[in-house]
Parts: C-alpha cells; sequence; structure tokens
C-alpha cells in the first residue's frame, strides 16, 4: 500500500507531462494547459480588479462623471488583460511571432462565422470611445426607455422603468437611431393633448391650461408652457399643452400630476371633453308613433322609504383655496386701463407671456433694490409698497392696478419692498416677456407711459434720486417727465420696434 501511493503520484505525473502536441518550439501538454488556464484566470481577476478600483476610487477623485468613469476604468481593463495575456503567453515559453500569420489566417474563417459577434465587439469600441451614449443616461431606443446600467464589449445593459435589465447587443444601438435625453442635459419637453367641446371659448381655455401647468411645480417657467390651437377636429376643438421639465426622466409623473390638475381646472370653469356623437334618423317614425314602446314597471327599490338622495360632491372639492382658478384673467386684464381696448387674439397673446400666482398675507413679493425681473398685475387682494430705509409707505395696489412696470421700462431696481396685506392673486410676467410684448405693440408702450404720467408725482421722486445718484445722462434731467420716460424707452428697447 506504502509503496503503490508515491507510483500513483509518479503516473500521473508522467501522464500530466506527456507532450500533446508542439507549437514552435514548445512542447503542450495537460499540464502546461492547466498552468496557462490558472495564469488567465488570475489575468481575469486582476483586471476586473482594476476596472473597479479605476471606476470607484481613483477617477472618481477627479470629479468624472459616472458614464466618463466607466468608459475609461472599462477600456484601461481590457487593455491590461489583452497585455497580461500577451505576458502569460511569453511567460509559459510560447513564441507568438510564428503564431502571427496562423492566427491571421484563422481570423479570416472566424470572422466569417462570426461576424456578428465581431461587429458587437467594434461597436463596443466604438461607445466606449465617443462617449455618446455613457453609464447613467436615460435612453428610448426601438420602444424601449430605461437608464444604461453597463456598456461592455459586446453589448449594453438598459434598467427598464418596470425594474428589468434588458441586453442590447451594441451592433444595435450603433446602426439605429437613438433618443439619449441626458446628452447634454435632461431637460425635455413633454405634449399634453387636450380636445373641448366645438362651445368653448378658445381664450379661456387656454388661460386655464396655462393655469394648470404653472401650478405644477415641476414645469420650468422658462422656457415658459406655450398652448397650441391644433386644428378642428372631428367633435372637438383640438388642443396641444408644452411644457419643459428639468427631469424629462420623470416626464411620467409629471405627466399624471398635470393630467389630475387640468381635469380638475377645466371642470371648474365649466369646460367640457366630448366624445364623438353620431345622429340616428329613423325611417319609419310614424309607425313608431302609432304604436309606442310600453314603460316598463319600474323594479322595487331596496332603500328605505324615507331616505332621500344626497347629491354627492365633486372629486378634489377638498383642494386648496388657492388652487381654485375663480378669477377669469382676461376678464381681469379688461378692467386695466392698459388693456380694456385689446381684442381677444390681443389678449391672449397677454395671457401666454405671464402666469397666475398666489401670494398670502404678509408674504413680500420683491424688496427694495433687487434688480426688476418681473411686472405684476393684480388680480384680487391688495399690495403695498414701502421704502423701508425710510419706514415709509408709496401706496397701496388694489385689483386693477399694476406695480413693478416703472423697473422694468426705465431698467432700474425696485424703489421699494412690495409685500402682501391680504390673499392675493397676481398676474405676473417676466421682463424678457414684457419687452417682447412692447416690441410687438409700440401702441402699448404709449400707453404704459401715459398711465405713468397720471402718477408723476409719484415717479419724478424717482426720477431725482437717479439724479443724486448719477445714474441721469447730462441731458435727461433736463428734459421733461414724457420725453424722459420716452427716451428711457428708447435706450431699452433700441433693438425693437420704434416707440410711439
Amino acid at each position: 500500500m506504502n509503496s503503490s501511493l508515491p507510483q500513483f503520484f509518479a503516473r500521473s505525473s508522467q501522464f500530466l507531462q506527456t507532450t500533446l502536441f508542439k507549437v514552435g518550439d514548445e512542447a503542450i501538454s495537460l499540464l502546461w494547459l492547466l498552468k496557462l488556464t490558472l495564469a488567465f484566470l488570475t489575468v481575469v481577476g486582476f483586471s476586473m480588479l482594476f476596472k473597479r478600483l479605476l471606476n470607484d476610487r481613483l477617477l472618481l477623485r477627479l470629479g468624472m462623471s459616472q458614464g466618463h468613469r466607466e468608459a475609461i476604468a472599462t477600456l484601461l481593463s481590457y487593455g491590461a488583460g489583452t497585455l497580461g495575456f500577451i505576458l502569460v503567453l511569453q511567460v509559459n515559453g510560447l513564441n507568438l511571432a510564428p503564431l502571427v500569420v496562423t492566427l491571421g489566417g484563422l481570423g479570416i474563417g472566424v470572422g466569417f462565422g462570426l461576424q456578428e459577434i465581431t461587429k458587437n465587439l467594434i461597436s463596443g469600441l466604438t461607445l466606449l470611445i465617443e462617449g455618446k451614449l455613457q453609464v447613467g443616461d436615460y435612453v428610448e431606443f426601438d420602444s424601449l426607455s430605461g437608464y444604461i446600467k453597463e456598456i461592455s464589449l459586446r453589448s449594453t445593459v438598459i434598467r427598464t422603468f418596470d425594474g428589468g435589465d434588458v441586453v442590447v447587443p451594441n451592433s444595435n444601438l450603433t446602426s439605429n437611431r437613438v433618443l439619449n435625453w441626458s446628452y447634454k442635459s435632461l431637460t425635455g419637453k413633454l405634449h399634453l393633448s387636450i380636445n373641448v367641446a366645438y362651445d368653448s371659448d378658445p381664450i379661456l381655455v387656454t388661460e386655464t391650461l396655462l393655469d394648470s401647468a404653472y401650478m405644477e411645480a415641476a414645469v420650468l417657467h422658462d422656457p415658459p408652457p406655450k398652448v397650441i390651437f391644433k386644428g378642428f377636429g372631428d367633435s372637438a376643438l383640438e388642443f396641444e399643452l408644452w411644457v419643459w421639465v428639468a427631469q424629462i426622466d420623470e416626464g411620467i409623473s409629471v405627466r399624471s400630476s398635470l393630467n389630475f390638475i387640468l381635469e380638475h381646472n377645466l371642470r371648474q370653469v365649466g369646460l367640457k371633453m366630448p366624445f364623438p356623437q353620431r345622429d340616428l334618423w329613423l325611417r319609419n317614425a310614424d309607425i313608431l308613433k302609432l304604436n309606442p314602446p310600453q314603460p316598463q314597471e319600474p323594479e322595487a327599490s331596496t332603500a328605505a322609504p324615507n331616505a332621500t338622495s344626497q347629491p354627492s360632491l365633486p372629486p378634489h372639492s377638498d383642494l386648496p383655496r388657492r388652487s381654485r382658478q375663480s378669477i377669469s384673467i382676461r376678464d381681469a386684464l379688461r378692467q386695466f386701463p392698459h388693456f380694456n381696448l385689446c381684442s381677444d387674439l390681443h389678449l391672449r397673446e397677454l395671457i401666454e407671456t405671464g402666469y397666475r400666482k398666489f401670494f398670502a398675507a404678509s408674504d413680500v413679493v420683491f424688496t427694495e433694490n433687487d434688480l426688476g425681473s418681473h411686472f405684476y398685475l393684480v388680480l384680487s387682494g391688495s399690495v403695498e409698497t414701502v421704502v423701508t430705509r425710510l419706514n415709509q409707505s408709496v401706496k397701496v395696489y388694489h385689483p386693477g392696478d399694476v406695480f413693478g412696470e416703472v423697473a422694468i421700462m426705465l431698467n432700474l431696481p425696485y424703489t421699494a419692498t412690495a409685500h402682501v396685506l391680504e390673499d392675493t392673486s397676481l398676474f405676473v410676467i417676466h421682463k424678457h416677456s414684457f419687452e417682447r410684448l412692447l416690441r410687438l405693440h409700440p401702441a402699448l408702450a404709449e400707453t404704459f407711459t401715459q398711465e405713468m404720467t397720471k402718477e408723476k408725482e409719484l415717479y419724478q421722486g424717482i426720477r431725482q434720486q437717479l439724479q443724486d445718484l448719477g445714474l441721469l445722462g447730462m441731458t435727461e434731467h433736463k428734459h421733461r417727465f414724457t420725453d424722459w420716460v420716452q427716451e428711457r424707452l428708447k435706450g431699452i428697447f433700441a433693438a425693437g420696434a420704434p416707440i410711439a
């Protein structure tokens, strides 16, 4: 027994070292193959460890994005792995020089047999080097949407919103169109289609849709929401609401929230979303009149005889008061002397340039010395402007009044602080939108100038402050108030249409 064990090991060693074939001058045996396999597995393990070290430690400290880290780590780990394989072959005595011609011939044959794999490998290198698609990007491709989880040489893994991982061959990504929402930024536009009955007022529809858009916190104010009147459908007026969001990958949630808000607001103002209707013509109407159908006896009710039906409250009746759009912006704008002569079409343009905003009592609208950025119209409630450094009240604004226009029209900071006296609804217009409105309608700038002239005592103080601060030109202080305002407007809107 003791002599048979060494004999077994001797025979096993002899069997493992038996030459199977030769490659050049190197004899290939089972032991040689086992050593080579173990060396290859070691290289693979070190390559994976090297990739993880680069991705999670070294490149992360350099502040690189996840996509760039993944691409660089993948390429460097593949390069290190390839170099490791070559070194392993050289260390094990295999001379690669005689194999170059043989491998070249085999490569042609393998290339024909493995065209798809080769194509995917080249596509993978293209994706990693170009960097147009990176790990973490939100993409849409072939009715599939999700985040890129991993990019390897042969395939790319996309994590869908359902939590599944879809493996896509790289050649499909390089040879087809892919929508990458994350290429520059995640900002994107959502389209919501809304159909309303033919007897609906398009201006009221526009106002309601814009109000609804600004009620959703995820909707951006710049670019502003926009309403498109697409056309006249078979049974409805067709509108489309365009809104921009900062995270387009959250578009499903934002769209759902907007649909809830739209349904509530449309119902509140009495706008109906129609359904297809058909007229039915009867050929034998006279016969039906002679033999009318007999009414059927109603079924016995299981309810108590004295029970009375109570009307059910409409959904969303418990929404906060500030979300109820009870004031029509169009009707309110007609109360302003600046817009009472505007047509519905011009009012629609004005409604599209701004948005409704609610303020609670004691809220601050803007602060003294802030750069003028918005122009405000009071729809309901009241706002007071106060010069804080003098603790002096300037004016209290009520529905039908405007404020903040001086800072925009004269390109000045706000000269007072505006705070809300009670729950107030304001129509807010951004400076850029207001300037564009004045350029398109020069007569409107003249109207504002005339309204400002009516309160020139109030603005003369502003002019005097500018003169004291040296912000007036050498000749501006000699002009009459109206001429001074006109000159300031011409300077601000020199690139636009001439004023007056």
